[in-house]
């Protein structure tokens, strides 16, 4: 009987581990997209590009097959090749909300005249409010923003040296308050800002910057 009530036990205390309890979610979700399953000319699944003030689409993002890929064949492409000053080029993706998480994405600068790189966008509230991270290879620099109501408030800035004929990685890690910026697996910024507390992911260009997207990971704390 002893033996018994002993495995009752120890099946019981595996079952309250594995289970969360009531109104908490599992510690993790990890997604990838390498976009090389998708279909060319199209855009992912649950991916939906955003919209100027005019009603126009803010981009013209999809699936691109490329020799340049950096997990051959395909890429998530920015392909419109001009715009305004503030025209800000975003793409979003549905059906997922994070808070606590680790934001990272490859990306190859192509072209632009006022602009070139992209950017690294999350909790997201909708497509005029949320946090952006961005890498210029024409300004030489990282910056990361927020953006309420459609305004970019500038939080930090470094000058960084940023090869335009090369892939860069980007990554964000946010906790809290707590939000750390990666530039190709160096730490840029460290800082605290207590604005947006959950939302949506997504990516960013501006001004017609043609940007190619690849390798994109997310892992949702919370």
């Amino acid at each position: 009987m002893g033996t018994l009530l002993k495995l009752i036990f120890l099946l019981l205390t595996a079952i309250s581990v594995a289970v969360p309890a009531v109104g908490h979610s599992f510690e993790s979700m990890t997604r990838v997209w390498t976009f090389d399953d998708d279909l060319p000319r199209t855009l992912p699944a649950n991916f939906q590009v955003s919209t100027f003030f005019n009603g126009r689409p803010a981009g013209d993002w999809k699936v691109f097959n490329t020799d340049h890929a950096k997990s051959s064949p395909h890429v998530l492409a920015q392909l419109l090749g001009k715009g305004a000053e503030h025209a800000y080029e975003t793409v979003f993706i549905n059906g997922i909300k994070a808070s606590d998480l680790e934001l990272e994405v490859s990306f190859l600068p192509i072209e632009g005249k006022a602009y070139m790189g992209g950017g690294l966008i999350w909790r997201a509230t909708d497509d005029r409010n949320y946090y952006l991270t961005r890498a210029d290879p024409l300004e030489q620099n990282i910056r990361i923003y927020r953006v309420f109501k459609g305004v970019r408030y500038l939080l930090k800035n470094l000058d960084q040296i940023i090869d335009v004929r090369l892939w860069h990685t980007l990554r964000v890690s946010a906790k809290g308050c707590q939000v750390q910026v990666f530039l190709d697996g160096k730490e840029m910024f460290n800082l605290c800002d207590q604005t947006f507390s959950t939302g949506q992911v997504g990516l960013w260009t501006k001004s017609g910057a043609v940007t190619y997207f690849d390798d994109l990971k997310l892992r949702s704390m919370r």
